[in-house]
């Protein structure tokens, strides 16, 4: 097996690891377990940078993967798929902002924030998911050229 089939699966295991980690963080923050609350989620935001770090390096270095499915699926696939990029991005800057209200114990914003950063996570990653499947287990695809062979 290459890199061009291993690193997705790789990455999409970090996704489902932080979504599993911020299910398991939620749950303590409800026992009032705020010790433990902190170290999970801090993981979860540690396993979600791996992901981006992997998926990054993959499209610089290796390249994306082009939609493998038939034509008639590729446009709904399409809009999933942009579905998937848009709430990533979102989770992302409230991930950030959720972690940083947490460091500045702004607690009551925390909360707030954390709530909706959480379910917002828990779509991204499903959908994450069902991205590799579609395009490394149901409908295995071509691969573009990697970002660094296209800029030299």
């Amino acid at each position: 097996m290459d890199w061009y089939n291993v690193l997705p699966a790789i990455s999409t295991s970090f996704i489902a690891l932080s979504a599993i980690l911020v299910a398991i963080g939620w749950n303590l923050i409800l026992r009032k377990k705020r010790e433990a609350h902190r170290k999970v989620m801090l993981a979860a935001a540690a396993a979600a940078l791996i992901f981006f770090i992997i998926y990054l390096s993959r499209t610089i270095f290796v390249g994306n993967t082009e939609w493998g499915g038939p034509d008639s699926l590729k446009p709904i696939y399409l809009v999933f798929l942009l579905f998937h990029i848009v709430l990533a991005a979102v989770a992302a800057v409230f991930g950030i902002t959720t972690i940083a209200l947490a460091f500045r114990q702004k607690f009551a914003k925390h909360r707030k924030w954390g709530r909706v950063t959480a379910t917002i996570w828990f779509v991204t990653a499903i959908t994450g998911v069902t991205v590799y499947f579609l395009l490394y287990q149901f409908y295995p695809g071509g691969h573009t050229k990697p970002v660094i062979d296209a800029i030299f």
